[in-house]
């Protein structure tokens, strides 16, 4: 969850991949390996195929490309350092695994109920972007294409309406996520570190029970069937990106380099578009099949915000850094002006 999650994209959104060998960027055929935490044949795996086939029909030669789905090669850390070590060439992280190579993308998915709108979240990204991809180049990655995959949510086997009901009960953490964990604890929240095939059968056994997801993977993973209650609050954005690292960017031909990045141009754009078709799809499917949703009155809505704002003075400077943190604000500010006019 934002900072009481970050979860999915896990959802759909995201991304992991690899296999276990170092791949040899020398040899006579060259590999493209890619993977995500995004289930076989969704939307995200979809796009990654398109782009990879792009990069192969440029390539040419016995040019080859693997995609990964279902989180089969680890978490969204590991993926990261899979990419370092040069095991994987890319992948399609969200802002849990982006945040190990460039922490201040954090801004773009780490502040509960900042945005009111997709277009919100686009304009304040698309001014970031510059900027941001120069440090994703500093770091060695280049960053090929933005998407997203919904709107996080809280799924609980109990039905919960306010901030406070959530306090007795369990949630789903990431592992890696010590500072949110601290701020969760801090707020009256117990955070349970888990990995993303851990949580299923964490709800089934009650070491959790809430679990914070987009509705595209609370479906996709059956999370719903064992937390069938669902809070209709948009408490962040999962945001995510295509990355690869700059040495296999930077062994591809101009022209294969031009075809990735079309490819790429039309994947995230895809992604987007189709992404935030189907949060209320996903979320009709659960409500036929048992899904009971919660819809807080203007009262516990009150109640959420002020939480927010609390969780802001904690966010600032930890999980977000200082600098960027008041950048979102900035943009933000200036973009409800401007629709004010």
């Amino acid at each position: 969850m934002s900072p009481l999650i970050k979860s999915f994209l896990q959802v759909c959104v995201a991304a992991s991949f690899l296999c276990g060998q170092t791949v040899s960027w020398a040899a006579p055929d060259k590999q493209l390996r890619l993977g995500t935490l995004a289930p076989k044949n969704s939307l995200y795996h979809r796009q990654l195929m398109e782009v990879g086939e792009a990069w192969r029909a440029a390539q040419g030669g016995n040019a080859k490309f693997v995609v990964y789905p279902d989180g089969s090669q680890g978490g969204e850390t590991e993926l990261a350092r899979r990419m370092r070590i040069g095991q994987l060439q890319g992948a399609l992280l969200s802002v849990v695994g982006l945040r190990e190579i460039e922490p201040s993308i954090a801004a773009l998915q780490s502040m509960p109920l900042l945005f009111k709108s997709w277009e919100e979240v686009d304009y304040v990204r698309e001014k970031m972007r510059p900027a941001m991809e120069k440090k994703f180049l500093d770091k060695g990655f280049v960053v090929l294409a933005w998407g997203d995959a919904g709107w996080v949510r809280f799924f609980s086997k109990d039905p919960a309406f306010k901030p406070e009901d959530y306090q007795k009960m369990k949630f789903f953490a990431w592992g890696g996520e010590a500072d949110q964990q601290e701020i969760m604890k801090s707020m009256g929240y117990t955070p349970v570190p888990l990995e993303t095939s851990d949580i299923l059968p964490s709800v089934q056994t009650g070491m959790i029970n809430v679990v914070p997801s987009t509705p595209y993977f609370a479906l996709a993973s059956q999370v719903y069937t064992m937390a069938p209650n669902m809070l209709e609050i948009n408490w962040a954005p999962i945001v995510g990106a295509l990355v690869i690292t700059k040495k296999s960017w930077d062994d591809m031909t101009p022209e294969t380099q031009a075809a990735v990045r079309a490819a790429s141009d039309k994947a995230g754009a895809q992604i987007r578009t189709k992404a935030r078709q189907e949060v209320e799809e996903a979320v009709d499917a659960m409500k036929k099949r048992g899904l009971v949703v919660n819809k807080p009155n203007a009262e516990q809505m009150r109640a959420w915000n002020d939480l927010a704002e609390k969780l802001y003075t904690r966010i600032r400077g930890t999980l977000v850094p200082a600098e960027t943190f008041d950048e979102v604000f900035r943009h933000l500010k200036a973009y409800r002006a401007g629709k004010t006019k």
